[in-house]
């Protein structure tokens, strides 16, 4: 047996285990070390099968830590487990099927039930017990809800609602060893008696310039680093900061559809928006080109949220006519780290020769957005000078305790390790709704990074209606609609979220929303063309 089916072998049967419930919530399994030598495999077979199994959702491995069942997992049946038996990633292969479960017991590699079996119950802690298995302070957090699921009541019975609406990371997935000792620098720092730099901590401002030289292609100085209170804060930084250059309240394109949370910050700090239709190849240039506005604030990485990546081409142009202009360029960086096809990027930050761009970066995607910790890398000239004076002015807006903890998860490499894990999570599952929705007729966009999908159809059905029909059958997703500021631009379509779900919870959305999406669509040719009565059926008027 070569090395992928024994892989394949390992992780159906532990498919198995979870749905006939043999394997339940937060039991732990076996340490690679321990299973391999059991089961006279090399250790690499069991960490690939972990691995996938980890990014499936099934379980949730943590270094230093007994691997243990993700809560929810159990109720992986139907399509979630045909589209999981016939789907492997990296080492995994087809031979993960209903098959090379039912030969698992005949063969070497997959006595995998019995084995474990023979070293002690897994549930009580098994042969993982001793290498890995949670201690005091070292182990996995206590059995909660999956990030996904909400308490839901329908009829009075208590039923799990999947939360698919965009704009979750996977929290969760942080190593909780990295994530304790980063507090814990926090809790360590001396005390002083004095304020807190408003522009930022010295030690995260570094390990951002670290960061961005390292990841996005350019290295600005620190004194171009300012901290905020996540992007929203930063763009209402900006405006005010505007405003005070022009003295009156500036003109700002936006991409439309774009990011609403964006739109709401720069109106509600009193910017007025100038919609801008989006191509394939990001922000439309001539219909900017036929606009004056004093900024504009686009996503070239990722477009939010159809998707489109900008190219260099693209970029070259934009960044010319914001020179030509005068116009201030504002990229929100904010899902740069997660790139599915192709290698990352590099920033427009680091196309720009002219000092045009204001760059906009955070956390809240990477590791959680209740950290609230974000950053603006400034240009030189009077914008950063107004800027840092508008920082100054409000003081400093995020905890220094939490600045000190971002920073030693940079400084000490956690973040980075932490992107490489999730970035195999997250392409998971996006290649699990690309292939679902293979032959279905509807169009995944978006899909090329970042944490969500855009789902498109042709045909009478709203985005509102499919988003009102999946709430009811317990999956909740976005209306595309309601991410444009120009009503119709974008068509019919929902954003559906993926970062904080496991597989068999996607697996669920997805069955809800494609269900959804037929059924509004037959609705809607039936109120378009009804049928006329039978002959002879006609009603006679009196």
């Amino acid at each position: 047996m070569d090395q992928s089916s024994k892989v394949g072998v390992v992780v159906a049967r532990v498919r198995g285990l979870v749905h006939d419930g043999t394997l339940g919530a937060e039991d732990p399994l076996p340490s690679t070390r321990a299973l391999a030598a059991e089961l006279g495999v090399a250790r690499g077979t069991v960490v690939a099968a972990y691995e996938q199994l980890d990014g499936e959702g099934y379980i949730r491995t943590r270094q230093g830590a007994a691997a243990r069942v993700v809560a929810g997992a159990a109720g992986a049946h139907g399509a979630a487990g045909a589209a999981s038996a016939g789907a492997s990633s990296g080492s995994g292969s087809g031979s993960g099927s209903a098959s090379a479960s039912a030969s698992a017991s005949a063969s070497g590699a997959g006595a995998v039930g019995g084995g474990w079996d023979g070293a002690g119950s897994v549930g009580a802690g098994g042969p993982g017990a001793g290498a890995g298995a949670p201690g005091a302070g070292a182990g996995a957090p206590a059995a909660a809800p999956a990030a996904g699921a909400v308490p839901a009541h329908d009829g009075g019975v208590q039923r799990a609602v999947v939360d698919c609406r965009p704009g979750i990371p996977a929290v969760t997935a942080i190593s909780e060893r990295d994530w304790r000792a980063a507090w814990r620098a926090a809790a360590s720092a001396p005390l002083r008696n004095g304020l807190s730099d408003p522009t930022g901590l010295l030690a995260l401002r570094e390990q951002v310039v670290v960061q961005l030289g390292l990841a996005r292609g350019f290295t600005p100085s620190v004194s171009e680093v300012v901290v905020a209170a996540g992007t929203s804060e930063a763009l209402s930084l900006l405006v005010e900061a505007l405003r005070a250059r022009l003295g009156r309240p500036p003109r700002i394109a936006v991409e439309d559809p774009g990011y609403r949370s964006g739109h709401r910050a720069l109106t509600s700090a009193g910017a007025e928006l100038v919609a801008v239709p989006v191509t394939a190849d990001g922000i439309d240039l001539d219909v900017l080109a036929s606009t004056t506005v004093d900024a504009v604030l686009v996503s070239p990485t990722h477009q939010y949220p159809l998707g489109s990546v900008m190219p260099v081409g693209h970029r070259l142009a934009l960044l010319a006519h914001a020179a030509r202009t005068g116009t201030v360029v504002v990229e929100d960086d904010y899902d740069s780290e997660f790139r599915h096809r192709g290698r990352p990027v590099p920033a427009l930050a680091a196309l720009d020769t002219a000092g045009v761009v204001v760059h906009l970066g955070g956390f809240s995607k990477t590791l959680d957005p209740r950290l609230r910790c974000a950053y603006v890398v400034l240009p030189p000239g009077p914008l950063g000078a107004a800027v840092v004076t508008a920082r100054r002015a409000r003081g400093a807006v995020v905890a220094e305790p939490v600045q000190v903890a971002v920073a030693h998860l940079l400084r000490t490499g956690a973040f980075r390790r932490h992107l490489g894990r999730v970035r195999r999570d997250y392409a998971h599952r996006r290649d699990r709704i690309a292939r679902r929705l293979a032959d279905t007729g509807l169009e995944a966009r978006a899909l090329t990074g970042g944490l969500h999908a855009v789902l498109t159809w042709p045909g009478p059905a709203t985005g509102a209606a499919v988003v009102a029909r999946a709430e009811a059958g317990g999956v909740l997703v976005s209306d595309l609609a309601d991410y444009e500021v120009e009503r119709g631009r974008s068509g019919d379509g929902v954003v559906v979220g993926y970062g904080a779900v496991t597989l068999p919870e996607l697996d669920r959305a997805l069955d809800v929303v494609l269900a959804a999406v037929r059924t509004e669509r037959a609705a809607g040719a039936r109120a378009a063309d009804p049928q006329p009565p039978a002959p002879g059926r006609e009603r006679v008027r009196r």
